[in-house]
């Protein structure tokens, strides 16, 4: 399996390499602390995110918790059906994606 660290610091090159790390807010400047231990992973992940490049995974989990949000919300049965489905379909593409990530860690 391959570690967070190792996704981010992909992203990071990937995002590097279109220009969306330029100018951000705060260049220059030291990192934050924040919490105990090494969070190496949670600062690269907040990067990627201020800078619009979060992993398909990520932003993936991201509309499902909305989705499944909306789906605990809905009223009626069309909206429910519609919602359902919204969550299924995010459900499987997740999926798709986590099981390439999977495949792809074992080489």
């Amino acid at each position: 399996m391959m570690r967070l660290s190792k996704i981010a610091e992909q992203c990071i090159l990937a995002a590097e390499a279109e220009g969306k790390l330029t100018n951000l807010k705060g260049a220059g400047k030291p990192l934050p602390r924040r919490g105990d231990g090494d969070n190496a992973d949670a600062v690269g992940f907040r990067m990627l995110a201020e800078a619009g490049a979060l992993p398909e995974e990520m932003r993936l989990i991201k509309e499902l918790v909305e989705a499944r949000r909306i789906l605990a919300a809905a009223e009626g049965d069309t909206a429910r059906r519609a919602a359902s489905s919204t969550v299924a379909d995010l459900e499987m593409r997740l999926a798709i994606q986590e099981e390439a990530r999977r495949r792809f860690d074992r080489y």
